[in-house]
C-alpha cells in the first residue's frame, strides 16, 4: 500500500529552486549586458551564498540532504545499476553523482566569475578581480565564458534524466522537490530533519562568507 512520506525539507527545496532561478538570471543578464551586469555580479554572490549553505546543510542538515546519506562508492553505484539495491527515498546513487557534478560545476563558474575582469566597460569587475594580475584575470574570464556551455550541458542531462524517470520509469522527481512529499511503498525510511538551530548556523556561515567576499576588496 502506498503512503505519502516527507523526503525534502523546506531549506533543501528553497535552495534548489533559488539556484534554478539564479542560474537562469545569470544567463539572461550576461546575454543582455549593460547595467544588468551589476545585477549579474550580485546574483553571483547569491549563488555563492547558496553553495556555502548547501555545503553546510550537506554536512549537518536533514538526512535526505546530507552527503553521507546519498553519495556512494563506485561499487555501490554498480550494485544499484544491477538492481541489487532498492530505490532510496531521496537521491539514488546516479542522481547523487549528478548533484555533486552540478554543485562543483556551479562552484567553478562562480569562482571564475569572482576573479574575472569586465573587458568591455571596465566597470563590472568580479568582486575578487583586484586579487589577481590582469593576465590571470583574463584567463579566468575566458574559462568563465567557455565553461558555462559545460554547465548548460550538465543541466540538460539533469533535466533529461528527470523526464526519463517521470515518463519512462513513472517516478516523479519534480513534485517531491516542490511539495517535499512523495508516494512510497513498503517500510517508511527513518529520516530525521534538522531543526532551526542547524539552519541558523548554515545561514550565518553563508551570509558571513558572502559579506566578506563583497567587502574584502
Amino acid at each position: 500500500m502506498k503512503q505519502k512520506i516527507k523526503i525534502w525539507d523546506v531549506p533543501t527545496r528553497l535552495f534548489h529552486w533559488l539556484l534554478v532561478a539564479a542560474i537562469a538570471f545569470m544567463w539572461f543578464s550576461a546575454k543582455t549586458g549593460g547595467s544588468l551586469l551589476a545585477w549579474h555580479l550580485r546574483c553571483g554572490l547569491l549563488i555563492l551564498g547558496l553553495l556555502i549553505f548547501r555545503l553546510c546543510w550537506g554536512l549537518w542538515g536533514s538526512d535526505s540532504a546530507r552527503f553521507t546519506q546519498f553519495v556512494r562508492s563506485p561499487k555501490q553505484i554498480l550494485r544499484y545499476l544491477k538492481g541489487e539495491q532498492p530505490e532510496p527515498a531521496g537521491h539514488n546513487p546516479l542522481g547523487a553523482l549528478m548533484v555533486v557534478a552540478l554543485l562543483l560545476a556551479v562552484a567553478f563558474q562562480v569562482l571564475t566569475g569572482l576573479f574575472s575582469p569586465d573587458s568591455n566597460t571596465f566597470i563590472y569587475n568580479g568582486y575578487l578581480n583586484a586579487w589577481v594580475d590582469s593576465a590571470t584575470g583574463d584567463k579566468l574570464h575566458t574559462l568563465h565564458l567557455a565553461f558555462f556551455n559545460g554547465l548548460l550541458a550538465l543541466i540538460a542531462v539533469h533535466i533529461a534524466a528527470i523526464l526519463v524517470y517521470k515518463f519512462v520509469k513513472k517516478h516523479d522527481l519534480i513534485r517531491p522537490m516542490i511539495t517535499g512529499w512523495r508516494e512510497w511503498s513498503g517500510n517508511v525510511p527513518p529520516l530525521k530533519f534538522a531543526g532551526a538551530g542547524k539552519l541558523a548556523a548554515a545561514l550565518l556561515i553563508a551570509a558571513a562568507i558572502v559579506w566578506a567576499v563583497a567587502n574584502i576588496a
